[in-house]
């Protein structure tokens, strides 16, 4: 993919060339001479072998196409029918060598006649694979492959590229990758020893989740041949900066295909190139699948072989297809952009940043020099090339900025458990706190809990609720959420653990109160209770239900007479802790006519009185009295527009002058009530005033609690 060679290819003259050889070689076996035949099918039950056919692009015997010197004169191979293939690309001996010409391919449809349009393979110049690595003990330059699908024809043409007629580097040649049935890797390969977790030291508490990998297509999951690999994986340090390639080639793929994609790479990296294995980390297809790459274990600092002079302390992704002129999806940038948090963030990077790296060598850098660079590099970056394409390049500033962002929109959304009276959650103890956050759970990795700054409990980066049980006092209490870059946001609430419950002080106390009597008795309950944290509820519970207001001390019901009645009020603060107090009381009536008289009184008669009967008086000094034993009195009586007044005496005492007028006649009304603190023997006793002009008073009897 040299910049060079993106200008416009030479004419082509026509003329053609003869091809030199093709050869078909099983990648695990020797040489044998294939000549366009069809390769034999693998025995029923075993996976089939990739196999790569080779032709040869380098002069032909004298008057078969190009002149002795093996300068880049342009010119036409000739078709030719193959051994199906699915990829193809040129490679050449020496790694070192640029192709220093263009190189195009057109190819035939397997079992049909149509030929494809011509494609340009390009070339990133040297091969890049690691000085002093595996990779590099063998390597062949190459160009990058292109997937072409299921043919059995192909053509070539090369043209100068723009230094003219520069020599053709030795062992030119084309070559052709056909996967065949995806080979299950066997027990004990490299690439599954690579793949198993790596232990970390033992803890006597496991509290907090190992960092999530990104879902991939595993090797055994896309079919690599292991039995190809050619070596142990090897390792770097760490991973400071992710790079961004493309495959070139074509983006008209079905993604169904691209495992066999990714596996013809594979043979093409290791049987063309010479590689030990495939060079990339990872690879993810238009359709946003991510496949793993090199074998040795997602989660470690695999060596690659990718980016020339930097593939020390560095991972590469590569998207299937080619992003000159289009960018690739958005699900596709969500990919690159939690694989590039996932493998700089594990060493406490930011992939936001900037990083100087020192190069070992490349076509930009010389071995040993410094190159500052984007956390999340392109290839062009560091090498002569195109590679990730403009449009790709061009969407690596917000693939940047989605992998190094901090969780957003982190915030509790409840507390199970729990009431919030302003800004505080009240509890018994223990909670569920609730959280949400807008950041995409596949760019999280965990949610911490920390009560008084102390971690308490972490949470897997789907989970959104936590179990706490917290000692009594007032806590802090922080949700942290860590995304997979290692950054953190945090959301935080007060918590009041009270586990006592409410006092109360006083009461329930039942008095009678004024009011009708007509089968029923008015009494009012009283109560004092208090809460270090605040009340949360009151209710009256007996003789009938009903919520109160947290502030009511007093409550007026009527009740039945004669029976005995149960009092009780609950309180519950604001943590939840409950306390109820009760008491029974029993309203009885004195009829009138079991009083004590004195003076003149009369009996009047009918069903507005209490039992059918009152006494009446209109004789000043004239008396009743009543005694009984109980804690509340309430004086029954009628009253009418011309009733007097009466002296009310408690236990011989003047106690009060009620005037009994009323602008409407009202019988069985309570219209006095006095209460104690304890049940004792008392007595009231009424004298009528003989009010002048209304001097009558009509007396109902009397009622008391006990």
């Amino acid at each position: 993919m040299e910049k060079t060679q993106r200008r416009a290819v030479a004419a082509v003259l026509g003329t053609a060339v003869a091809l030199s050889g093709t050869t078909a070689l099983p990648v695990a076996a020797g040489p044998a001479a294939a000549h366009g035949k069809t390769v034999a099918a693998p025995a029923a039950g075993t996976a089939a072998e990739p196999v790569l056919q080779t032709i040869d692009l380098l002069p032909a015997p004298a008057g078969r196409g190009f002149s002795a010197s093996g300068r880049a004169a342009a010119a036409t191979v000739s078709p030719r029918t193959t051994g199906r293939f699915s990829l193809v690309g040129a490679t050449w001996d020496d790694p070192r060598r640029a192709l220093g010409a263009a190189v195009e391919v057109r190819t035939r449809r397997a079992g049909g006649e149509a030929w494809s349009g011509w494609r340009r393979l390009e070339s990133d110049g040297p091969s890049p694979a690691e000085p002093g690595s595996g990779d590099a003990a063998a390597a062949r330059g190459s160009t990058d492959p292109v997937w072409v699908g299921e043919s059995d024809g192909v053509q070539a043409r090369i043209a100068a590229g723009a230094r003219g007629n520069r020599p053709l580097p030795a062992g030119l040649r084309l070559d052709l990758i056909e996967t065949g049935a995806p080979a299950p890797a066997p027990r004990g390969s490299p690439a599954a020893a690579g793949r198993r977790a790596v232990a970390g030291p033992a803890r006597a508490e496991a509290v907090v989740p190992p960092r999530p990998a990104p879902t991939v297509v595993t090797r055994s999951g896309w079919g690599a041949d292991e039995t190809i690999v050619r070596g142990a994986p090897e390792y770097s340090t760490d991973v400071q900066v992710l790079f961004v390639h493309h495959t070139a080639g074509t983006n008209d793929y079905s993604c169904a295909q691209s495992a066999a994609i990714v596996r013809s790479i594979q043979a093409y990296h290791v049987k063309s190139k010479h590689w030990d294995d495939i060079g990339y980390n990872f690879l993810v297809d238009k359709c946003g699948t991510l496949f793993e790459g090199r074998a040795g274990g997602i989660t470690r600092p695999v060596l690659g072989a990718h980016t020339l002079g930097f593939n020390g302390r560095s991972s590469a992704i590569a998207v299937l297809g080619n992003y000159a002129t289009g960018g690739v999806p958005a699900r596709v940038r969500k990919v690159i952009a939690q694989v590039a948090a996932y493998k700089i963030g594990a060493y406490g990077n930011r992939p936001t940043g900037r990083v100087a790296m020192t190069s070992s060598g490349s076509d930009r850098f010389a071995r040993g020099s410094t190159a500052v660079l984007d956390r999340i590099a392109g290839h062009r970056d560091t090498g002569r090339t195109e590679c990730p394409g403009d449009a790709l390049y061009g969407q690596l500033g917000a693939i940047r900025r989605s992998a190094g962002a901090a969780p957003a929109g982190l915030a509790l959304t409840k507390v199970n458990g729990a009431a919030r009276v302003g800004d505080t959650y009240y509890t018994r103890g223990t909670i569920r706190p609730f959280w949400q956050v807008s950041t995409p759970t596949t760019m999280l990795h965990r949610f911490d809990v920390l009560v008084d700054d102390v971690l308490t409990a972490s949470a897997p980066r789907a989970g959104r609720e936590q179990l706490l049980t917290l000692e009594p006092g007032r806590h802090t209490v922080q949700v942290r959420a860590v995304a997979l870059n290692g950054s953190t946001s945090v959301t935080s609430a007060d918590v009041q653990v009270d586990q006592t419950p409410p006092e109360f002080t006083s009461g329930p106390s039942v008095s009678l109160r004024t009011g009708s009597l007509n089968g029923i008795v008015p009494v009012r309950v009283r109560w004092a209770v208090a809460d270090e944290g605040g009340l949360g509820g009151l209710a009256l519970t007996a003789p009938a239900p009903a919520t109160l207001a947290t502030t009511a001390r007093t409550w007026a019901v009527s009740v039945q007479p004669g029976a005995e009645t149960t009092y009780a009020v609950r309180a519950t603060d604001r943590a939840g802790n409950t306390s109820s107090v009760t008491a029974q009381r029993t309203a009885s009536l004195i009829a009138e006519t079991a009083a004590e008289r004195t003076g003149t009184w009369s009996t009047v008669t009918g069903p507005a009185y209490l039992g059918g009967g009152a006494l009446r008086s209109t004789a000043a000094k004239a008396a009743l009295s009543w005694s009984f034993t109980g804690r509340s009195a309430a004086l029954a009586v009628s009253r009418t527009a011309v009733s007097g007044r009466v002296r009310i005496f408690v236990d011989d005492l003047p106690a009060e002058v009620v005037d009994l007028r009323a602008p409407q006649t009202l019988h069985r009304r309570a219209v006095w009530t006095r209460s104690w603190t304890d049940s004792a023997a008392h007595t009231v006793r009424i004298e009528a005033e003989g009010t002048a002009g209304r001097p009558g008073v009509i007396a109902d009897g009397l009622v008391y609690l006990r």
